[in-house]
């Protein structure tokens, strides 16, 4: 890979050598020259460490050292990254500049080891992109469905580029199993990723794909322990020389319950023992030593039942929590758990299927939500495993770097909306020059806003596996003339600016400027004028054919996606995930209810704009509807002043990002106006209530209080948070 991106920019070949030459390489252990070059106290650090590297010029020689085959091959990578090369450089066909040369000085020393020590993508839903484009584009194969290890080769490439080390590959029924296709173990190997498997698939087993090729009788551990033990030992038994992380337990076939338990003390009983039977085959098969080999047990959906109800994990099995499935952790380690041999990690979506609605076709999940989440998970202890739901890669490119970036050094980016901006900044300057960053950082920035308000696919106020039927018909959002007027105009003007700015990008970037950026900006602002309008030409307030031509240019957009660089990515591109009816074209209705009414507020603000605090300064991230909201810490407070001359009550509603509860079993802040005693606030949601699915659709959790002011004029309001991970986003004061 490197000899391959050295030839790309400086049009010459490189012969690597471990013994001789300008570059010295190797693995400490191995006898390699470079070992002998640098200290003993780099010998000990790097030692110190899995999957580090040491790159230092020492007499005009280069030396790249690694702790390990991983640790060398992202020192290796991090020379390609300082020559320029793109993580991306084939996944988004970023292009590569050629240099002349590239200097680094007698004396340059750079050593890094990763902040998270399994880190890696889950490919899911793969069913509209990932899974058709390989199997029928660019690994065309006789096998329905099979991703096979052409795919996956460049899947690797593209996690050693990204210092990523772990692949829960595809899993759906779609697609055949990845043990199961011919030379994806052996590519596995080849480019040293650990396969892991998600919270259905015990034991590197695929049961929703396999147990009806090699099962036999129902997936039942209870009442047919025997046959299913037979179908683990299979696929352990032929893993014994590869890397794999194993997960344990069971659930049912395809992310149902367990089957064969009634009850959720039987199933946590079963799985006491599921547990012993488990990790003797992998004492058998792998080592004999199990706490030496990387398991993990994911409590997660009624697995956590279990899991609360008493289930004894093993000490050094890592326990992988998850979030909401739209970015919101929902349990972080405590402090029994955080202190555990085995550790702890996280399961994070920015790509899902289900309840209440899908979002699997543009990634825009907020990179300061992520960033948010994950550094709230590692401050509590969940540093061993970090998995990305990344759906099929595309379009999820920047968000994937931006979580792989924090898994390898979490202190890489300043903890607050500049280290954001920064790190956003440099990404875009990297891929389409400095002299275009400042203008595309406002528009990406803006994409992400608008779309942390609404998703474009929750654009229709419709709902997903919901029974009641009306959920599957698109109707109006709670959103008046303005504020339709006005997300219509935001969207119009990044569209604008993106169509402006295409004619500064070298044709050699274009393919790459339209996957990162033309696609996903004007496709989100095409699902929002068309829905926009739709909803609007219900009303008689404008044309249908605005709405007609949205819909079109949505399709044309996703046509030269997917004729781009002569059908490189034919079939990837997938504009109609499921057929849901908020992809269509909007059928001409007329609205039975009038548009929502503008409510202007006495007072409003956001988060930031606070006239004092006390405690902690709050900590703003880019976040919320105005990019105001702030991080506020447990026991601190921010005051906001205001003035009027009612003297009756006033109602104020508080809007927080949908955060829950980071220790203990509440999320809570305290509220105060004027003199008065404060309120306590409670904004906890339980299960998939249907609070919390208005929480994530509108990506906020909303509380109202009502006061008397002891003031004639002037007034003040206290917001205090009682718990950890109180995020306040928008203030608003009416009268009542």
């Amino acid at each position: 890979m490197f000899q391959h991106d050295y030839a790309t920019v400086f049009n010459a070949d490189l012969q690597l050598s471990a013994d001789d030459g300008i570059i010295y390489l190797g693995t400490i252990g191995f006898g390699a020259k470079a070992e002998t070059f640098v200290s003993e106290d780099d010998i000990a650090q790097l030692t110190a460490h899995e999957e580090a590297f040491l790159i230092q010029v020492i007499e005009d020689k280069l030396i790249v050292l690694g702790s390990d085959k991983r640790g060398t091959a992202y020192g290796m990578l991090e020379l390609s990254r300082m020559i320029g090369v793109s993580p991306w450089v084939w996944w988004a066909d970023s292009p590569v500049s050629e240099k002349e040369s590239f200097t680094l000085k007698n004396g340059y020393r750079d050593i890094q080891y990763p902040s998270v020590a399994r880190r890696g993508i889950f490919l899911n839903d793969e069913d509209w992109g990932l899974m058709p484009w390989s199997s029928q584009n660019y690994e065309a194969s006789d096998v329905d469905g099979q991703i096979g290890p052409k795919t996956h080769a460049r899947i690797f490439e593209l996690l050693l580029r990204l210092r990523a080390n772990t692949l829960w590959p595809a899993m759906h029924k779609c697609s055949e199993a990845f043990y199961l296709t011919p030379g994806n173990k052996e590519m596995a190997d080849k480019y040293g990723i650990y396969i892991g498997t998600s919270h259905c698939e015990p034991m590197a087993c695929n049961a929703n794909y396999e147990w009806r090729r090699r099962g036999e009788g129902k997936y039942d551990y209870v009442n047919n322990r025997e046959n299913v033990l037979k179908f683990w030992e299979e696929r352990v038994s032929s893993l014994s020389n590869s890397d794999n992380i194993y997960t344990l337990g069971i659930r049912g076939e395809h992310d149902g319950r367990m089957q064969g338990a009634k009850s959720i003390r039987e199933q946590r009983d079963a799985i006491a023992k599921i547990f012993k039977d488990q990790r003797d085959m992998i004492a058998k098969y792998v080592n004999p030593d199990v706490e030496k080999v990387s398991q993990v047990f994911i409590p997660y959906k009624e697995v956590l039942y279990a899991y609360n109800l008493g289930l004894e994990v093993p000490e050094d099995v890592t326990l992988m929590w998850t979030d909401d499935n739209y970015g919101y952790i929902r349990h972080y380690p405590d402090s029994a758990e955080s202190a555990r041999k085995g550790g702890n990690g996280v399961y994070y979506h920015i790509s899902y299927w289900g309840r209440p609605h899908d979002y699997l076709w543009l990634a825009t999940n907020h990179p300061a939500q992520l960033y948010t989440q994950m550094k709230m998970a590692w401050d509590k202890g969940a540093r061993d495993m970090w998995i990305l739901n990344v759906g099929d890669i595309k379009p999820a490119e920047y968000l994937t770097e931006l979580f792989m970036d924090m898994a390898w050094s979490i202190d890489s980016i300043q903890n607050n909306k500049e280290g954001l901006d920064k790190h956003l900044w440099d990404w875009l300057a990297r891929e389409f020059g400095r002299e275009n960053a400042d203008d595309l950082l406002q528009v990406m920035n803006e994409y992400y806003r608008l779309a942390y308000i609404r998703k474009p696919e929750f654009m229709g106020n419709t709902r997903t596996e919901e029974r009641d039927p009306g959920y599957k018909v698109v109707s109006d959002l709670p959103w008046s003339k303005q504020d339709i007027e006005n997300r219509i105009r935001n969207y119009q003007q990044i569209s604008d600016r993106v169509k402006h700015l295409a004619a500064n990008i070298p044709l050699e970037k274009q393919a790459s400027w339209f996957e990162l950026i033309e696609y996903p900006v004007l496709a989100a602002a095409e699902m929002n004028f068309k829905h926009l309008y739709g909803q609007l030409a219900r009303h008689g307030l404008a044309d249908w054919s605005k709405s007609d031509a949205a819909y079109e240019e949505i399709v044309a957009l996703t046509e030269k996606y997917n004729s781009l660089l002569d059908g490189k990515w034919n079939k990837m591109m997938d504009d109609q995930p499921r057929r849901l009816a908020v992809f269509q074209r909007v059928i001409q209705t007329v609205a039975n209810e009038p548009l929502a009414e503008e409510l202007k507020p006495l007072a409003a603000f956001n988060g930031n704009d606070y006239a004092s605090f006390t405690g902690s300064q709050p900590i703003a991230h880019g976040l919320g509807y105005q990019r105001g909201a702030i991080q506020l810490a447990k026991g601190s407070s921010v005051i906001y002043k205001f003035e009027s001359q009612t003297s009756d009550s006033l109602a104020v509603e508080v809007n927080l990002a949908p955060n829950h509860p980071v220790a203990g079993d509440k999320i809570r802040y305290g509220i105060a106006i004027d003199g008065e005693p404060g309120q306590v606030v409670d904004y906890t949601t339980k299960g998939r209530s249907e609070e919390w699915k208005l929480n994530v659709l509108r990506n906020q959790a909303i509380r109202n209080t009502t006061h008397l002011p002891t003031s004639s004029w002037q007034h003040s309001i206290k917001i205090t948070a009682l718990d950890e991970g109180v995020f306040v986003d928008q203030i608003k004061i009416r009268e009542k």
